[in-house]
């Protein structure tokens, strides 16, 4: 379960959330309305991470024909042989 601040509170109390952030994003709000998050590194890496392969059209095409069932399980070994 996700907490939840204020902007108030997350600033009084801003080392801890760091510590938190690091088991499960922690969100901040503004009037009731969360206006931001804090998560750990790791999780920042891997939100990176995924966004780059998104972005990129030929990994997109793969993870498509994969989600269909069109690919093929290759031994690296068969690879290397090309």
């Amino acid at each position: 379960m996700n907490s939840t601040y204020s902007i108030t509170q997350a600033q009084a109390k801003f080392p801890g959330l760091v510590r938190e952030a690091q088991a499960a994003p922690v969100l901040i709000t503004r009037h009731d309305e969360t206006v931001a998050y804090v998560v750990s590194k790791q999780r920042m890496d891997a939100i990176a991470e995924t966004l780059d392969l998104l972005a990129n059209p030929a990994a997109l095409k793969a993870l498509r024909a994969a989600r269909k069932g069109r690919t093929r399980y290759v031994a690296l070994d068969e690879i290397a042989a090309d």
